[in-house]
């Protein structure tokens, strides 16, 4: 087996250990030069151990999968977004392609250790913590890692930047300045549906039901229904849109990250900051817990699965409450029981 460190000596007589991993040299502080010979045996015979235990360990593992000792982190990505549909694999490839995780991209499973990982994270951002926490998640749940590289208390909190809603006030400023109708309609959808922006480019004519004043679609990235009923506000928007195929066939051509840049061209223009076009998920619930809609329906409207999450989107709401004195005044008294 090969000699992790190995020695060499200086100008000044003094012996120095190399770790060949590493690359670190540390003093041995002697000029003897067979007790240096006799230290850098020691260093050899601390690492021994470990790396024969590991070899063991590969044997054992390479009998029951073939695959399992040569197996890197670059085929549990490409797994990973093999599983992934819509929306969520177009993320999931861009997301693969962090700078960040070159430094494990083609280390073997079985040779990852937990400070791999931590460098891994001290050089991303938060979507590479997110990510590097589902890519660990999947090999463990394919049997393809034998323990966990980082334990699971031990992971960096994950920490998002904050957001919020864009205000009604804003929404008009930026459609009062935008001179493109395909731009003010879509945006006008997304105020009206709180759809996320690639749901409310691919609507379809046929997504609307007039009789009943129904839009419904199926969202790209849950697969999940979303039902809105609308008013003669939106009607009005809508009924000046294509009433065959697509609304939006120009958007709907971009790739996201096109519509969302030409937002922000729009939000520059208007001096408005801290919003994107995901901004009017947030408003739509936000205002629907405002004005008192029922949280089963406004969860419904959005399509969220779960209500912590729909939750998370409208918790900045700011919500008047009347006095329990004004309430109770307001509360009609049931009649008295008729004396028998």
């Amino acid at each position: 087996m090969k000699q992790r460190y190995n020695v060499f000596r200086r100008e000044n007589g003094i012996f120095y250990s190399l770790d060949t991993l590493t690359k670190k040299r540390q003093s041995l502080e002697t000029g003897d030069a067979e007790a240096a010979r006799r230290l850098a045996n020691a260093l050899n015979e601390a690492c021994k151990q470990p790396a024969i235990n590991l070899q063991i360990a590969k044997a054992y593992l390479a009998a029951a999968d073939s695959g399992f000792v040569k197996r890197t982190w670059r085929e549990v990505m490409a797994e990973f977004v093999k599983i992934k549909t819509a929306s969520n694999r177009t993320r999931s490839e861009r997301a693969v392609l962090d700078k960040s995780f070159d430094s494990i991209r083609d280390r073997q499973l079985i040779e990852t250790r937990a400070e791999h990982f931590l460098r891994v994270l001290e050089s991303g951002k938060v979507s590479t913590n997110n990510y590097l926490r589902r890519f660990h998640n999947f090999a463990m749940d394919m049997g393809w890692l034998p323990w966990p590289v980082l334990p699971k208390r031990q992971w960096p909190a994950i920490r998002y930047k904050d957001k919020r809603a864009i205000t009604r006030a804003e929404h008009e400023t930026i459609i009062g300045r935008e001179n493109n109708a395909d731009m003010r309609a879509f945006l006008w959808c997304c105020w009206h549906l709180g759809g996320s922006q690639s749901d409310v480019a691919h609507l379809k004519a046929e997504d609307i039901d007039w009789q009943s004043q129904v839009v419904s679609f199926f969202r790209s990235k849950t697969a999940s229904a979303q039902i809105i009923q609308f008013g003669e506000a939106f009607a009005e928007i809508l009924r000046n849109l294509p009433q065959a195929g697509q609304l939006f066939p120009r958007l709907a051509a971009m790739d996201e990250k096109k519509r969302a840049s030409l937002f922000q061209l729009d939000c520059r223009r208007t001096g408005i900051s801290g919003v994107s076009l995901h901004s009017y998920r947030y408003a739509w619930a936000e205002r629907a817990r405002t004005c008192g809609y029922p949280e089963r329906f406004a969860q419904e409207a959005l399509g969220h699965n779960s209500v912590a999450v729909h939750r998370a989107y409208a918790k900045k709401a700011k919500v008047k409450l009347p006095s329990l004195e004004e309430y109770e005044q307001k509360i009609v008294p049931l009649p008295a029981a008729a004396n028998q």
